[in-house]
């Protein structure tokens, strides 16, 4: 039995796992030589380091002091960003910003390391884990300067861990709502019956008794919400491009820095933004409808799932910061890590976005900003190729889940630690 089964899948070679370790310290080097020279005028003239040594060293004092900043109209996250940005404080003999890094690296090596060993197992591939090495670091020194690694760590390990334990699943999900509230889409997409309880219940467990020590150990845990809801139309979303656009036709509006990023203030700002959230709303309405319907269930449909709703929920906001491909990137590297995913197009749509929103941010972020031609056909082209993913991700996992006519498959949930499909679900390439 065991000589069938080798014959029909080859032990995955060792050479490729020292290679990826090569080009994951090789690209990370540089990475790291491009926050030193932050201050070059194509990087941002200090803009992206910025954010770690000032704004999040000042929020990291009044953490130390046991509040939540709860005037500050800059904080717009979730409880659980506090304890990110209060570790760095805690490591010693390095600088705030210093030790920052080093931890995002920390968190880059561990979403790296868990993608390769899940790709190396029998039937699995290591295409993401090499989409992850070599595809953060497209977005240039961006995501050692945001802690949006750190979240998507918990997000992948999340994901990955669903195959074994359902209740950890459930666990690492929560914590990464409560750091920024995406990774709680992560979970949508388990197989119906004991898993989705086990993982669903898991993480309402985590989640109350983890609001409940933050209730109990900071002042002002829920300060966000009120920023939150004042938020515009960010100048990099599909309403922003759509507003940008505009102004070549007229519209009087402008650009303004306000809630920790640049919006556009105008007539019919508003208008957009109602937009935007009902457009969210139709997104999360399909989803729905896919969960209900869906009879055809493999291994990678949680990945598959957890992709297209982190896409459709990211497309339709109101914000669309650069460092959102940060999730995108890492989700479909764990899709990546499955044989049986449907999203392998949608992952290519997601790389050639991250190379665009480079080119936009930093380096012609003032373009953007004034909103000259070259801005808007910079965004118009970057959102398009994202709007187009969030289209064939959703299109392919409906395809997936539907069987063809006449056809009845039987709701079989796949066996913890498997990759297999049911016998009569093809792949798709």
């Amino acid at each position: 039995m065991n000589r069938r089964l080798h014959a029909l899948v080859p032990p995955t070679p060792a050479r490729p796992l020292p290679l990826l370790a090569a080009v994951w310290l090789a690209t990370r080097a540089l990475m790291l030589w491009l926050l030193v020279h932050d201050s070059l005028p194509v990087l941002g003239n200090g803009a992206v380091a910025r954010e770690v040594w000032k704004l999040y060293f000042h929020w990291y004092a009044v953490l130390s002091h046991g509040a939540f900043p709860a005037h500050d109209t800059l904080w717009q996250y979730p409880p659980g960003a506090g304890v990110v940005l209060l570790l760095p404080g805690l490591v010693p003999g390095l600088t705030y910003f210093q030790a920052f890094v080093v931890l995002t690296l920390a968190a880059d090596a561990l979403v790296t390391g868990a993608l390769a060993r899940a790709g190396g197992r029998v039937g699995r591939s290591l295409r993401g884990a090499a989409l992850w090495t070599c595809g953060l670091p497209l977005l240039l020194h961006v995501p050692l300067a945001r802690y949006d690694v750190t979240v998507t760590a918990l997000a992948v390990v999340s994901l990955l861990a669903l195959s074994r334990s359902a209740r950890a699943a459930g666990a690492f999900a929560a914590l990464g709502a409560l750091v920024k509230v995406w990774p709680g889409l992560v979970l949508f997409g388990t197989h119906r019956g004991h898993r989705t309880r086990s993982a669903w219940l898991c993480a309402a467990a985590t989640g109350t008794v983890s609001l409940a020590f933050f209730v109990m150990s900071f002042d002002n845990p829920f300060a966000f919400l009120r920023q939150q809801g004042g938020r515009g139309v960010q100048i990099e979303s599909l309403g922003g491009t759509a507003l940008n656009l505009a102004r070549h036709a007229g519209w009087p509006g402008t650009s303004r820095y306000r809630y920790g990023s640049v919006e556009l203030v105008g007539p019919y700002v508003s208008a957009v933004a109602t937009a935007s959230l009902a457009l969210t709303a139709a997104a999360f309405a399909l989803l729905l409808v896919w969960r209900v319907r869906a009879r055809r269930w493999s291994a990678a449909t949680p990945y598959d799932a957890a992709l297209t709703a982190v896409l459709l929920f990211t497309v339709t906001s109101r914000v669309l910061s650069p460092q959102y491909m940060i999730w995108l990137l890492g989700l479909a590297a764990v899709c990546l890590t499955s044989r049986h995913t449907t999203q392998r197009p949608v992952a290519a749509l997601i790389v050639a976005a991250t190379v665009l929103t480079s080119v936009a941010y930093p380096a012609l972020y003032h373009e953007v900003m004034a909103g000259t031609w070259t801005g808007c056909l910079l965004m118009l082209a970057r959102n398009g190729l994202l709007t187009a993913a969030a289209v064939l991700a959703f299109v392919r996992l409906w395809r997936f889940g539907r069987p063809p006519s006449g056809e009845t498959v039987p709701m079989r949930e796949p066996r913890a630690g498997s990759d297999r499909l049911a016998k009569r679900a093809p792949s798709y390439s």
